[in-house]
């Protein structure tokens, strides 16, 4: 009797009481209220504040500008084939690692390779790029040598010079999502569609590629996020001439003192990210459920 007691008491001390619960989701509530909801309506009052002008003079300007709408454009078109490159070397590193790669050194190795550019700044992992991609670059000098060009090659501050420094910062990323997902597969699962007949290439797209694609969703939503707001890499590599939305809000902000401006077009790129998001989202659910 003693011990289902205590086993009673010990089982009733591992839950918290409702005051308890209460204070610890206000206090998570009050964090995100304070430091993510209220900057974000702060912004969002910001550009209905113009200088001069009605409340949406921003918004209307912002719609008949077509340069504006030129930068969004570019700055997805530059997330786009970030989050694709990163998706297409990260699938198949990860996809390498768990299904071919037996030694867990190698492994081991793999990781600290992937992860270790994390542990470096982006105003150095750039600068890096800029060595590699100038115009006396590593890259130029090889291609000199081999024959495949006569002269340098405009590499360095152009969009394609994004797309690659930000694959590089982005790529552990996708490579530590995607690869959580892979080491929950049972392989007795993929044994049997092979048990069944089913060749290499149809037990990937019929049941590994599927299993997996939590992973890529939640990688590809994690790259194409960091991709549409990074600002760092993209001011560096750009050199001033490929202009990307987070280039532009700053300037706004911090060179023209434009506040107002430089918050609605914060706003048009949330909004935007938003509604690629969902369309996103919405046509992977009707896959998943077909």
């Amino acid at each position: 009797m003693s011990a289902a007691a205590g086993q009673s008491s010990a089982t009733g001390g591992m839950f918290i009481s409702r005051a308890q619960a209460t204070i610890f989701l206000g206090g998570a509530l009050l964090f995100m209220l304070l430091f993510f909801v209220g900057p974000m309506l702060m912004v969002i009052w910001s550009s209905l504040q113009p200088p001069s002008g009605g409340t949406f003079a921003n918004y209307e300007r912002v719609y008949n500008d077509g340069y504006y709408w030129r930068v969004l454009l570019n700055t997805l078109r530059i997330s786009m084939w970030v989050t694709i490159t990163t998706f297409i070397l990260g699938y198949t590193l990860s996809y390498y690692m768990n299904f071919h790669l037996k030694s867990p050194m190698a492994r081991r190795a793999i990781y600290i390779i992937v992860v270790l550019p994390l542990f470096t700044s982006n105003i150095v992992r750039s600068f890096g790029w800029i060595v590699l991609l100038g115009r006396d670059g590593l890259i130029n000098d090889g291609m000199r040598i081999v024959g495949l060009t006569d002269g340098p090659v405009q590499l360095l501050y152009t969009s394609g010079s994004i797309i690659v420094a930000l694959s590089y910062v982005m790529l552990p990323f996708m490579v530590l999502t995607v690869n959580s997902i892979f080491q929950n597969i049972n392989p007795s699962v993929i044994e049997a569609s092979r048990d069944l007949g089913a060749g290499p290439i149809v037990t990937f797209l019929k049941v590994t590629f599927p299993l997996s694609l939590p992973g890529v969703v939640a990688g590809s939503l994690i790259v194409f996020t960091l991709s549409v707001s990074a600002y760092v890499t993209p001011s560096i590599m750009s050199g001033g001439r490929v202009a990307v939305m987070p280039i532009l809000i700053y300037d706004y902000y911090m060179v023209q003192l434009d506040f107002s401006m430089g918050a609605t077009l914060a706003v048009l790129l949330l909004a935007t990210t938003i509604a690629i998001i969902g369309v996103y989202l919405f046509i992977l659910r009707r896959y998943s459920n077909r």
